[in-house]
């Protein structure tokens, strides 16, 4: 249920894409080219982006989330048994923070967000 759950919340996001990029079976989704949750091959859980390292660090001090490997500090690792809760919420920073650093002509050709 979890990696099912987590690419259902992941689809609903405006301009939401699916991909495998480095093979064997990970499911990397992005908004204009850019990742915003990876769920591992290997690793059983999603690695979304946070707003900054300090918050990052937070949520593995805290028990949430785990070091994201191979990706920068500001990404963390949830467990994809997570509260279905906490995985949304999270997944929709990590969407809304990269849909934000998108180009201006990409995030304009995005349907709106609701909410």
């Amino acid at each position: 249920m979890g990696r099912d759950l987590v690419n259902a919340i992941c689809a609903a996001f405006p301009g939401a894409e699916r991909s495998d990029p480095w093979g064997g079976g990970h499911d990397a989704w992005k908004v204009g080219g850019r990742m915003f949750a990876c769920i591992g091959a290997r690793t059983p859980g999603v690695s979304v982006k946070t707003p900054d390292p300090a918050t990052a660090r937070m949520l593995i001090d805290c028990g949430v989330a785990a070091r994201a490997p191979y990706l920068h500090p500001s990404w963390v690792l949830l467990p994809l048994d997570s509260p279905e809760a906490e995985l949304s919420h999270r997944i929709a920073v990590s969407y809304r923070l990269v849909r934000a650093g998108l180009p201006r002509r990409l995030r304009e050709g995005l349907a709106p967000l609701d909410g």
